[in-house]
């Protein structure tokens, strides 16, 4: 037995949105079934480089497949400038649960970004009206792409607005799906009036108001993943039915975390988690809601389905680089 090394570009190759989208949401229904193990996501600080580490292990059983892994994450924001490396760089370690065997090592950052527009894809599903047809993007850095490549897989979009501080980056956005989508440049209000909304910022004073949402516009807040940040009006959260993915890591470090740390909203205004609503415990859009929002700060549950993805495809087309990675060769 060897073990597939898998680069960014055969993460890319092998995680289909088209097939990503209903593994991850395999994954949100055997949470709450009790099917799955995954322990608190684990942080070590590092002030000294203006840096952290994440660890993120989880164990998932489906039904027809079950898998395990490890994903170990960084976020060192001085990295583009002083070292000429990504802010968030990760790597994943998938494993056969049967016996322990390390059955690849993927590029995690790669496989972070499908897994993140994959799980909007499955929130947008339930949560967006039937007809929609237009997205609104608000960022447009890396994890922009995979929003629009997931959700275009669950409802028929046509129209796009793209909406960042960086012309440069939006220029960019345009011109890789403009022989696709209709898709322009806008201003946040107009991002928020689409059918949805995906807002992928890092900031911590929300951008986007109430009164720049649709009466019925699905929003995937995606941006928030630490402590302090917060990209949505509090109104907009207390008006909206609001779903969340995890209770611990949205109250710490998602979109709600700083209003519900203040006690602006409680546990009444969350409406429920999205495993909930995957495996019909309780309805995710119907004719009387107006506003949704999805609170996502991403699950360990996520990277190991996405993972499972990748590697069945990786092995069956030969990609990436095989290796006896603990000598057991003969």
């Amino acid at each position: 037995m060897k073990t597939l090394l898998l680069n960014s570009d055969d993460v890319h190759e092998n995680a289909e949105m088209a097939e990503l989208v209903p593994a991850i949401e395999e994954a949100f229904a055997a949470y709450q079934r009790g099917d799955a193990q995954m322990p608190p996501k684990s942080y070590i600080d590092l002030p000294e480089y203006n840096g952290d580490f994440r660890s993120m292990p989880a164990y998932l059983d489906a039904g027809d497949w079950d898998a395990a892994g490890v994903k170990w994450v960084n976020v060192h924001t001085d990295n583009e400038e002083r070292y000429d490396l990504p802010t968030v760089m990760g790597t994943m370690i998938y494993s056969d649960p049967t016996n322990a065997f390390p059955l690849a090592i993927l590029d995690g950052t790669e496989l972070t970004m499908k897994r993140t527009g994959a799980a909007a894809a499955v929130a947008t599903d339930h949560l967006a009206v039937a007809d929609a047809a237009s997205l609104g993007i608000v960022g447009a850095g890396v994890q922009s792409y995979t929003q629009l490549e997931a959700i275009s897989t669950v409802r028929d979009i046509e129209e796009v607005v793209v909406s960042d501080l960086s012309e440069e980056r939006v220029a960019r956005f345009i011109d890789a799906f403009e022989d696709r989508f209709d898709v322009r440049a806008g201003s946040i209000e107009e991002a928020a009036s689409c059918d949805v909304l995906s807002t992928v910022t890092p900031v911590e004073s929300p951008i986007v108001s109430r009164e720049a949402v649709g009466e019925h516009t699905h929003v995937n807040a995606m941006g928030a993943d630490a402590a302090g940040k917060h990209e949505l009006a509090d109104e907009v959260l207390l008006d909206a039915k609001l779903v969340i993915d995890d209770y611990d890591q949205t109250t710490h470090s998602g979109e709600i975390n700083v209003p519900y740390n203040a006690g602006v909203l409680t546990d009444d205004d969350i409406y429920g988690e999205i495993g909930e609503i995957v495996v019909g415990d309780i309805e995710g859009r119907t004719a009387d809601d107006g506003i949704t929002v999805f609170d996502s700060t991403g699950l360990a549950i996520q990277d190991v389905a996405a993972a499972h993805v990748v590697y069945e495809h990786a092995d069956e087309r030969d990609n990436g680089y095989a290796f006896d990675l603990l000598g057991l060769a003969d």
